[in-house]
């Protein structure tokens, strides 16, 4: 899984369900099990538009009475004006903060007393929205009201507004005494420059208070549009009535055109290296560069190359080299993160502050080994084997489908993307490793971010 700086932003939003861009990433399907492959069965993914034209991805489920949707909506943070960083963030955690009249209360109410869900989700890429409920028509129906009154008729009250403003900005402030968020901050930061991804998605002590209620109404009208919705659904129900569902659910949405996606992120030229102080016993240290998107061609090479890496918990380079032969981190790991565009590449530790600068020389050292020479044949078996044997666990529920199958939708990926996956593994060659990550990982072209005491007083 992604490790800790890339879910810190998840508590930020009131969020049940878990997508992103900013969400899912490049390990999202390793758990370790011992399952062989031919007894996975994917699900089938069909598709279609809805007669007002949002998109529509649909599995079929029919092991318990339950509807799953996800209502996706592109532009995320990364669409925020300037100077109004945090206004997709602010406009998501309001949105059953009252609606069509209805108060925060009865909004929740509505929910709990029909034992439905509601989540919603903010990430660099989009906004969503989550409803699980029982499938009968009596829990169904009223349950879909309530989540359309949120979706289409958000009122954004100003106490809610004052109220959920204040709660980001004490965030920022916590986040001050975080070495672990400041140093994400300032990764992204290095490694994005002027880029919509550098932004933080909840904004700054300067952007938010100047958003206003018309800001959020604004941003509401333009981004709850059908050329701008992806619908995914697992349910209890056949395609008749999944087409159905699908259109109440996009029933009343505004024509509009899909959002402008952020654009293409700059390769960087050079190296840069920057030190935070900070009065703790630990620095944390992150190390990368621009990564990959989705889509990309190198995805597979650089997701098994990454599990070997520092991916893969405690038998990665990473892990061997810097905590069990050196004892100089707890935890050491190293992810990619795609997005539309190239999400981060990240290797990052924790290390006692007198030995910071050994241990990022290590962790530099193990990078660049791994960029010249890939890895060894006993770690591609081994990685190979976690991944696939590992891959069951991944779709063992309802809810885990519906996000891979709201990323199939939003970031158009192949229907077949998940009966492929283990084959894809499989196929991946130590060469075609080394030969992906020696293109696409330069140490000569990475940040340094540390964030601990001065380096002087080490």
């Amino acid at each position: 899984m992604a490790m800790c700086a890339e879910r810190l932003r998840r508590c930020r939003v009131k969020c049940i369900s878990s997508f992103s861009g900013s969400s899912l990433v490049i390990g999202a399907f390793m758990v370790a099990a011992l399952l062989p492959w031919p007894a996975v069965a994917t699900p089938a993914i069909q598709t279609w538009q809805t007669s007002n034209g949002a998109r529509v991805l649909f599995v079929e489920a029919h092991e318990l009475p339950i509807v799953d949707m996800q209502v996706i909506f592109g532009g995320g943070s990364s669409r925020d004006p300037a100077g109004r960083e945090g206004l997709a963030l602010l406009a998501g955690g309001l949105l059953d903060e009252g609606a069509a009249g209805m108060h925060a209360n009865e909004v929740a109410y509505e929910f709990e007393r029909l034992g439905a869900v509601y989540g919603a989700d903010v990430s660099s890429d989009s906004s969503s929205l989550y409803l699980r409920t029982l499938a009968a028509p009596e829990q169904l129906d009223p349950a879909l009201a309530n989540f359309r009154r949120v979706m289409l008729q958000p009122d954004f009250p100003q106490d809610a507004i004052d109220r959920q403003r204040k709660r980001l900005l004490i965030g920022i402030q916590q986040k001050k005494q975080s070495p672990a968020a400041l140093a994400d901050d300032a990764f992204k930061a290095a490694i994005y420059g002027d880029h919509p991804y550098a932004r933080p998605e909840e904004g700054t002590e300067n952007s938010l208070p100047p958003i206003t209620r018309s800001d959020l109404l604004a941003w509401h009208r333009q981004m709850h549009v059908t050329g701008n919705a992806i619908l995914a659904l697992v349910a209890d129900l056949n395609r008749a009535e999944a087409e159905a569902l699908a259109e109440r659910v996009a029933a009343d949405l505004p024509a509009g055109a899909a959002a402008a996606p952020a654009p293409p992120v700059p390769v960087m030229t050079q190296a840069i290296e920057k030190h935070i102080n900070f009065p703790s016993t630990q620095t944390h240290i992150v190390v990368g560069q621009p990564g990959m998107k989705y889509g990309d061609p190198d995805y597979f090479p650089l997701l098994l190359g990454n599990h070997i890496l520092g991916g893969g918990g405690f038998v990665t380079r990473m892990f061997k080299e810097i905590r069990e032969k050196l004892g100089l981190s707890y935890s050491a790991y190293s992810y990619f993160s795609p997005r539309r565009e190239a999400g981060p590449f990240a290797a990052s530790l924790q290390t006692e502050a007198g030995q910071a600068g050994q241990a990022l020389m290590v962790l530099r050292a193990t990078l660049d080994q791994f960029i010249k020479e890939g890895p060894t044949q006993v770690e591609l078996r081994a990685a190979k084997q976690n991944l696939t044997g590992g891959f069951p666990l991944r779709m063992d529920s309802n809810r885990k489908i519906l996000a891979y199958v709201g990323v199939i939708g939003f970031y158009g990926l192949p229907l077949d993307y998940l009966d492929q996956f283990i084959g894809r593994i499989e196929a991946v060659t130590s060469a075609q490793i080394h030969d992906a990550f020696s293109r696409r990982l330069d140490l000569t072209r990475m940040a340094t971010v540390s964030v601990g005491p001065a380096p002087e007083a080490n």
